[in-house]
């Protein structure tokens, strides 16, 4: 275990593209982790907190503002901070449902064959059949609340299609294989076979299609807040920052817009650039 363990990590050295996706990872967490320690609160007009009038208007960059402020007053470079959390939590928490989800139904469907297989992929291929940005639209409107569940929740949901696929056909390859027909002939019950022997084996590939699903999750994520189906406006999410620059975009006040931008992209990037390494790293055959 220690040598598999060894032989991944000297490959994602090697590899330019996983150590910069590592980096942009480490910077974003470290933004996330660092937020309690920002000049404001991230939800605090910097307007109550001076004893002179400051005029209703974003103010540029400066030394005691560092990213300037948005119109509603609010210190872009600490919302910039919490909103790390908030984003890092939505991406992470959707891929939790949607491997709570998919991969039950993914092996259940592979391993049963038959009728049940082609019943699941039904419900899978309808799924599919829908644009993933609006079935997200449609299942975030169904929440009365504004907050990060409904994000989490419609997110979670659009990936489970693509994670039960994965997992059904890893494991369509290995419970042929003669050590799963063999646990079969010792008379081991169906769900033992599948969740002690079959699926320890397919976690390779989903390991991969997580890590590049939580970069997918958090600009799918940040696009829904954009459209005001997430937090309300003056929460720190980097969506919600979107939202409020984007008034902006035709006007000379781009700080309030291009630093949430350029934090999804990192973000993003650094999640693909990792998780593409990973795969090379977990398969023997791109070693």
């Amino acid at each position: 275990m220690n040598g598999r363990l060894h032989d991944i990590w000297r490959s994602l050295r090697r590899d330019r593209g996983a150590v910069i996706g590592m980096v942009l990872l480490v910077l974003v967490m470290s933004m996330a982790l660092l937020a309690p320690l920002a000049p404001f609160e991230p939800n605090v007009s910097t307007d109550s907190l001076d004893s002179v009038d400051i005029p209703d208007h974003p103010l540029p960059p400066s030394d005691e503002y560092f990213l300037g402020t948005d119109a509603m007053g609010f210190d872009v470079f600490s919302r910039l901070l919490y909103g790390a959390r908030a984003s890092l939590l939505t991406g992470l928490a959707a891929i939790a449902l949607a491997l709570l989800i998919g991969v039950p139904f993914g092996a259940i469907s592979g391993y049963a064959g038959g009728r049940v297989d082609g019943l699941c992929m039904r419900l899978v291929d309808v799924m599919l059949a829908f644009p993933s940005v609006v079935l997200a639209i449609a299942i975030a409107t169904m929440f009365e609340v504004r907050n990060l569940t409904p994000i989490i929740v419609a997110v979670g949901v659009v990936n489970v299609p693509t994670i039960a696929r994965q997992v059904r056909g890893s494991v369509l390859q290995v419970k042929n294989q003669e050590y799963i027909v063999a646990a079969r002939a010792m008379g081991f019950a169906p769900l033992r076979i599948l969740f002690r022997h079959v699926l320890p084996n397919c976690l390779a590939p989903l390991i991969v299609i997580a890590t590049l699903g939580v970069g997918w999750a958090i600009l799918t994520a940040a696009g829904l807040s954009f459209l005001g189906l997430g937090p309300p406006e003056d929460e720190a999410e980097w969506g919600v920052m979107l939202q409020a620059g984007f008034k902006f975009i035709d006007s000379n006040k781009q700080w309030i817009l291009v630093p949430p931008g350029a934090a999804i992209a990192v973000t993003v990037l650094g999640f693909n650039l990792f998780g593409d390494g990973l795969r090379k790293a977990l398969d023997p055959r791109a070693r």
